[in-house]
């Protein structure tokens, strides 16, 4: 039985990157000894370090403006440290509130600055970028691009003609091309489209860092880690081999266009599986679905969790909703083959033909 996982990460990585990431446990082939063993001083690591760097300014075009930043932990951990870092004299942020991922970060940005909410969505749908009412003298304005938790992506990107933008996008950063010449800073936790958990990608723009408190911790100061190269302390060292080995299958599988296209195809498949039925149902109005994150129902909780138990049964795993949402959530990230997208959809057709 072919088995496929849907989790919402860690996310499946391709059979190749893993095949490349064994190699480098046993031993490096640019190095002395295994991955796990590499001092991050080591000219070897410093090579990953920099391919790494590279290939993400190649894919995103970032200009020069912009550092790239390997830090530790998850992008929970930005929550607060984006207001910590880039408050500054300003003495609140603009926030866009649109699920759960975004709330969160709102409660843990609030002991830190006072938070405006600028915009709001309902759950279903997504306010639109020329809606939102920024305020001028706000130190940034943050958004989260795709809500995992609630299925929802923005596919409209703000101008930027206010305050510096900020974003999370943990779940579709290098799924899709996006102006980042627009943003301040962006972050994102490696484990749905990179590799493996424990490290976070911060983009920030130069000007920015002046911002940084000088009291902060210096392991949780973006300046004093874009000083050091991203290495004040130890930093992540197998997961940003990880995420060396998937950045270059992304390069070599036609970039963020390709991704895009892929993202777009697999989802397509699953939404018209629950559009042309009378048995399942998804909330989220056409225009702002995740393509990344599908979340749906069947009729009732008790076939939910039946659909669940019976998926599993047949090889398609972590097809549960968050435990917050419920429901059932298929997440397609840079690594999901097409395969599990089609397995999906015959198995939804099966169920609701048994259950509907």
């Amino acid at each position: 039985m072919t088995r496929y996982s849907f989790a919402s990460g860690p996310a499946p990585l391709p059979a190749d990157v893993i095949g490349a990431v064994a190699a480098d446990v046993r031993q490096l082939a640019s190095g002395p000894c295994s991955i796990l063993e590499l001092p991050f001083t080591h000219p070897a690591f410093s090579r990953i370090l920099e391919g790494a760097a590279g290939t993400i300014r190649e894919l995103l075009s970032l200009p020069d403006t912009h550092h790239v930043l390997f830090l530790q932990g998850g992008a929970t951990s930005q929550f607060s440290l984006v207001p910590q870092n880039l408050i500054g004299s300003a003495a609140q942020a603009d926030y866009i509130e649109t699920g759960l991922w975004s709330h969160r970060a709102i409660e843990q940005a609030s002991p830190w600055c006072k938070i405006n909410i600028v915009a709001r969505g309902n759950g279903q749908t997504l306010p639109r970028p020329d809606t939102w009412a920024r305020t001028s003298d706000a130190a940034y304005c943050h958004f989260t691009a795709n809500e995992t938790a609630n299925g929802l992506q923005f596919h409209r990107w703000p101008d930027d003609n206010s305050a510096p933008l900020v974003a999370d996008m943990t779940a579709d950063l290098f799924t899709r091309p996006f102006p980042i010449d627009r943003f301040g800073l962006v972050y994102a936790s490696a484990q749905k489209n990179l590799g493996a958990t424990g490290l976070t990608l911060v983009l920030i723009r130069q000007d920015l860092l002046e911002r940084s408190n000088g009291a902060l911790p210096a392991p949780l100061s973006y300046a004093r880690q874009a000083s050091a190269g991203s290495k004040v302390n130890t930093p992540p060292t197998l997961a940003i081999a990880i995420a060396n080995h998937m950045l270059k299958w992304i390069s070599s599988h036609g970039g963020l266009v390709e991704m895009e296209e892929k993202a777009k195809q697999r989802s397509a498949m699953i939404y018209s599986a629950i559009d042309e039925s009378m048995f399942y149902t998804c909330e989220i109005t056409a225009d702002d679905r995740s393509m990344l994150n599908i979340c749906f129902r069947t009729p009732t909780s008790r076939l939910d969790k039946l659909f669940l138990n019976s998926a599993a049964d047949e090889g398609l795993f972590d097809l549960c909703g968050h435990v917050d949402i419920g429901g059932m959530r298929a997440s397609l990230y840079n690594g999901a083959p097409r395969d599990a997208a089609e397995a999906l959809v015959q198995f939804m057709k099966y169920f609701e033909a048994k259950w509907g």
